[in-house]
Formats: structure tokens, sequence, C-alpha cells
């Protein structure tokens, strides 16, 4: 196939599955368009049946390693971590709504970062919704600030979320390293979504509400914290030896799986089922489309806009370039374009281009597929997502956060440094 033609087939194809990621036409899963679309841009020549071999080789350890997170996230669940944790934010709160905003940003921050951002959509946005009809708060400010944080608070770890896993293998750093250059970027953007939280939502804040009955508490699920404990220990570890991360992960799943099969609380069906095999399929099929539109032309046009090196006006054009394509093409699709590009300048652009498809989702509903499954989540329990709201919110949250966590990241790779 000519370029011009695979140019035009490969983006057309693009804005196919990423359209219908959002509509979702007939409830049909993404993987039901975006498989059929891959195998187009193969079966036509836009790109050789070699390279996409290439690019699912690339992402098959990754989306491994996504399927025993979702798997863990969810055993975690069915032990009954989410709600003890939503019984603590009630029994804390103490009929505070502030206070109650405080205890959302921590659940959700530790949580995001360590089973993931979808942890913290799918499965802490219910529990932030009767956390809040427990106490009589207003919900909108504790569920925006599930939203926000899953992309945001997603920064700190490889595991966190999808795009880090795709960073992490491009960046060449260890997981330590990885965890400790973003620990500050991660600090300060939640800093600043926080106290953009507390004067956008002010008058939801200040509204009345009443100290929870008392009762028994729901038992803290201490098996699994401890395995999740040495699932971020082994992460440490196989990183260290040079072992895919991947096996930690694996690790920690079965050892809740077992324990859930023994006990009869899931099934062999659940277990595969929370794996979530249509996203996979979804995301491997969504690379190898990305991948033709970049060896067909986008490589060369981004290859310009892109800046060198790793100095603060670099890591600054990179981290506004990343978050301008996220709201453009979605997070996952920007970062698969731009780690190519910018892991020659090291660590610290790989770094940068995380910060800006990270943070920068907050601004669009289609930023994030993590933001498109909150708001069916949102729906579902009977409550309106404004647009205007939504990115008016954005607006004043996401610049600030991002050029906070600009700045931190620069200070770290400064003082740590990225070797």
């Amino acid at each position: 196939m000519n370029t011009p033609l695979a140019e035009t087939l490969s983006v057309a194809m693009l804005v196919l599955v990423l359209v219908c990621a959002v509509v979702r036409p007939f409830g049909r899963p993404e993987a039901v368009f975006a498989v059929p679309a891959a195998a187009l841009v193969v079966a036509t020549g836009a790109i050789s049946f070699g390279d996409a071999l290439d690019e699912a080789e690339r992402l098959g350890p990754v989306i491994g390693f996504l399927a025993a997170v979702l798997v863990l996230a969810q055993l975690c669940d069915n032990e009954g971590l989410f709600q003890a944790c939503g019984a603590w934010m009630a029994r804390t709160a103490a009929g505070r709504p502030r206070r109650l905003l405080a205890q959302v940003f921590l659940a959700a921050s530790a949580i995001t970062a360590v089973l993931s951002l979808d942890a913290t959509v799918v499965l802490l946005t219910p529990v932030v919704f009767a956390t809040a009809a427990r106490i009589g708060a207003r919900p909108k400010p504790h569920v925006y600030a599930c939203t926000h944080l899953s992309n945001t608070a997603s920064l700190l770890l490889p595991v966190s979320n999808l795009t880090n896993l795709l960073a992490f293998a491009a960046s060449g750093l260890s997981f330590t390293r990885f965890a400790a250059l973003m620990a500050l970027p991660w600090l300060a953007a939640i800093a600043v979504e926080y106290a953009v939280f507390r004067r956008f939502f002010a008058s939801d804040l200040d509204a009345g509400a009443q100290a929870p009955s008392t009762g028994d508490a729901p038992e803290l699920p201490l098996f699994a914290l401890l395995t999740v404990a040495g699932t971020l220990a082994g992460f440490v570890l196989t990183s260290a030896v040079g072992v895919d991360p991947a096996w930690a992960a694996l690790a920690g799943a079965t050892v809740l799986a077992v324990r859930a099969l023994v006990r009869r609380r899931t099934t062999p069906k659940a277990l595969v089922g929370s794996a979530s095999a249509p996203f996979l399929a979804f995301v491997l099929a969504l690379g190898v489309v990305v991948r033709a539109v970049v060896d067909n032309g986008l490589d060369t046009a981004l290859g310009h806009l892109i800046p060198d090196g790793t100095g603060l006006a670099a890591l600054f054009g990179i981290a506004a370039l990343a978050a301008v394509l996220a709201n453009v093409i979605n997070n996952l699709p920007a970062v698969l374009v731009l780690l190519p590009l910018a892991s020659g300048s090291g660590p610290g652009a790989v770094l940068a281009v995380l910060l800006g498809v990270n943070i920068g989702p907050n601004l669009t509903y289609a930023g994030s597929l993590a933001t498109l499954l909150w708001r069916r989540i949102v729906h579902a329990h009977d409550a309106e997502v404004e647009l205007r709201e939504f990115t008016r919110l954005g607006l004043y949250a996401v610049p600030a956060s991002l050029c906070a966590a600009v700045l931190a990241l620069w200070a770290s790779l400064a003082v740590i440094g990225g070797g």
C-alpha cells in the first residue's frame, strides 16, 4: 500500500477505534471494534505482519502484568478491603465533608498507586457514593476526586497505570529508581489537586452532614493487606535482580486466588472474568493500530515538535505536548506514539511524557479510558456529570498540577539523577 493511502487508512481506523471506545455502540466491548481494525491495517499492508508481531511481543508482558493486577484488585475487593476503607472514611470524617474529602484523597491516592487506577474507578467510586450518603454529604466533590486521582495519583509506581508500564519498559529504570523519581511529582500534583478541589467545591463542602451511626466496623482484611505488601516488595526484588515484575504480580494474585477458591468465595470463571480479557485484547489491537499510524508519518510530524533534552524548558514542552495529545487521541495512544520519540533523550523525557498523559486527561472526558468508565459508574448511581463543570474543573486543576509536577520532576532528576 502506498504511503498516503496507508496513512489515511491508519488514521481512519484509529479514529474509529477511539470513537467506539467512547460511545460503545450497542453496548459492545471496545475489542469488538479494535480487533477488526487491527486486522484490517495488517491485511491491507498499512503495517507489515512482522511489525505487528513485534508490537504484540513488546506489549505482551505489559498486558500480562495488567491482567494480574486487575485480578489482584478484584480479589482484594472480594476480601472486603474497599468496604473496610469506606467504613474508615465515614468514621474518621465524623460528619465533616471537608475531612471526608481529605480521606478520599488519601484512599484514592494509595489505591491508585498500589492497585492501579482501575481499582479506584471501578471499586472505590461506588464505595465513595455509599460513604457520602451514609453521612449525608453531597457526593460530587468526593466522586469527582475519584476520577481525577485515578489519573493524577497514578504517577508513582510502574504498576499504577498501563501508561506507566509502557513508560517503565521504555525508560530503562529500575522499579525503585522509577518510584524515587516520581515520588515528588506525585505528591506535588496531588497537593495542587486538593487545593483546587477545596476551592472549586467550597459550597458543596460547606453543606451540612452528620456523623454516621455507630455500629460494628467491618473486619480489616489483614491477609489481603499483607499480600499486597508482599507483592509490592516482590516488585522491588524482581526489578533488582532483572526479573519481569509481572511474576510478582502473578504471585500476589495467585496467593489470594487460591485462598478465595479454597474458601469458595470465588470461582475459576469469576477469576478469568476479572482479568478483563476483552479490555486486554483492546489494548493489544489499539497498539497495532497506533503503530501503523506512527510508521506512516505521525512519528515524523511529532518528531519536529517534541523538544530534545531534559532541561526544565524541554520537560515542560514534552509534558505539555503529551497532555494535548492525550486529550486529542486519548492517553493510551498518545503514550504509544510519544515514547519512541522521547526515549532517545533519556529517562527524564520519558517521565515527562508520563506526566502529560496521566495528568492531562483530567481536562476532557475522552482523555483517558478510566474517565469514560467512571462516567458510566456515575450514571449507574443516577447521578449526572455536567460537561461544562467537568471541563471548568479541569481548566483549573490540570495546568496548575502539571506545572507543579514538572518542576518537581526537574528537581528529582537534579538530585537523584536519571541514570
